[in-house]
């Protein structure tokens, strides 16, 4: 068994930039409730929550891959879509997007955008979903396994999400294997940290009008460094007063 502290620093771009108060308390309650939701799909690495901060999870060692799956081209980050589209990129991660697109506009489908954690440079490395296999990062029988438990999450989540009235409009998953070779989600589910959220009712509306979607998120901090022209590289501004109102 592991015991694990979920802390309330803020993190963008790769980097701890500061902390909010009883920000570790609803991330870890949230991912109690999602890995308890979502265990008929697959098997996770909860125990017990023993504190708003704690949990106990079964050991595993995790896999070298996050899994993102996205809904809506949007993101400021490197490894985001509409950065790369933004950038002139037509082709990404092995998905081709056509001219015209819009930022925060609904994909035809849910995709999947792997990434390495943490490459080189500190900050996570895009793949293709092909090459998780195909460079050796995983076998293909545990990648399959992988995809289909990813792509199933994300539809439980966006269920759920739309019964709250909110849109799940990306999201991350870590997964690991246990020590019996069964696989296991791990770290954090369906969190404000991992996701994004928007407000459901406002969403169509300020589209059409070319604004922000109202977020649940962390997303306003990176459209905040996105601003200042910091996009993890060097060291960060300070955080506003506005931010954190």
């Amino acid at each position: 068994m592991r015991f694990i502290v979920t802390t309330d620093r803020l993190s963008a771009f790769d980097r701890v930039l500061s902390a909010v108060p009883f920000k570790g308390q609803v991330l870890n309650e949230l991912s109690a409730f999602w890995f308890r939701a979502t265990a008929d799909i697959v098997a996770h690495h909860l125990v017990s929550v023993p504190d708003p901060n704690c949990a106990i999870v079964k050991e595993a060692s995790p896999l070298p891959i996050e899994v993102i799956v996205r809904g809506y081209i949007t993101g400021v980050t490197s490894t985001a879509l509409w950065r790369r589209y933004e950038l002139g990129e037509r082709t990404i991660y092995g998905q081709h997007f056509p001219e015209g697109m819009r930022k925060n506009e609904r994909l035809p489908h849910p995709i999947m955008t792997p990434t390495t954690k943490g490459g080189p440079t500190g900050h996570d490395e895009r793949l293709e979903p092909r090459e998780v296999v195909e460079k050796g990062y995983l076998g293909a029988a545990i990648w399959n396994r992988v995809q289909d438990a990813a792509f199933a999450l994300f539809a439980r989540g966006t269920e759920r999400a739309a019964q709250a009235g909110l849109i799940l409009v990306d999201t991350k998953y870590e997964f690991g294997l246990a020590a019996d070779g069964s696989l296991l989600l791990i770290d954090e589910v369906h969190t404000p940290d991992s996701s994004r959220f928007w407000l459901a009712s406002s969403y169509g509306e300020r589209f059409e009008a070319g604004l922000e979607p109202e977020s649940r998120d962390k997303e306003f901090v990176r459209l905040f460094y996105a601003e200042k022209g910091y996009r993890g590289d060097g060291e960060p501004p300070e955080l506003s007063d506005s931010v954190w109102a």
